[in-house]
């Protein structure tokens, strides 16, 4: 199968992203409560980490800066950094119960058990299960949703090499995290019905 060009990609209609009343950013107890109850509720969650970039070369990693989570119907924005999330945090990533849908999810292994010590269970890489329709190479999320959803998802340049070390992160930042998120799990319940008998 042949990857779609960027012309063929642009002329696709716009994927349909959460709104951002959707995109919660977790802070206090009451907001892990009722994330914990939706992804624990979901059994198959969108997964990403964000990372502030290194544009020095040799400079110590200090990511993942963010973690995200999605079900269809909403995605979780994590600061690693925040000690009022950090139990929810260890305890969704550590979860076997919780499937994480993710592109690439191999390369979040190290950094979170460098992070927050923690072991990543449970980890679906979706990237292989688009490679089986007949791709020589990987295949990221904006292709991915191009040819399994038939949708243009937008990445912006300028967002994915912004700060997510900010603890206050831009609508755009919200938007991006929770769009890489959520369409993970879309392509990959896409892809369970199309292999379902």
């Amino acid at each position: 199968m042949e990857r779609p060009t960027s012309e063929q990609i642009a002329a696709l209609p716009a994927y349909p992203a959460l709104p951002l009343e959707r995109i919660h950013v977790l802070r206090s107890a009451d907001q892990c409560v009722f994330a914990e109850t939706e992804l624990r509720r979901a059994g198959h969650v969108g997964f990403d980490t964000e990372t502030k970039p290194m544009f020095v070369a040799g400079g110590e990693q200090t990511g993942p800066h963010i973690v995200q989570f999605a079900t269809t119907e909403h995605a979780f924005i994590v600061h690693t950094e925040a000690p009022e999330t950090a139990d929810f945090l260890r305890a969704m990533l550590e979860s076997d119960a919780i499937a994480k849908v993710g592109f690439g999810i191999v390369s979040d292994r190290v950094p979170l058990h460098r992070k927050l010590g923690v072991q990543l269970s449970g980890g679906v890489d979706v990237s292989h299960m688009v490679r089986r329709l007949g791709f020589k190479q990987a295949v990221g999320l904006k292709v991915a949703v191009a040819v399994v959803l038939g949708q243009r998802m937008p990445k912006s340049k300028k967002v994915t090499t912004s700060n997510w070390a900010n603890r206050k992160l831009s609508p755009q930042q919200l938007q991006y995290a929770a769009n890489d998120a959520h369409a993970s799990l879309l392509v990959y319940r896409a892809l369970q019905a199309m292999t379902a008998p």
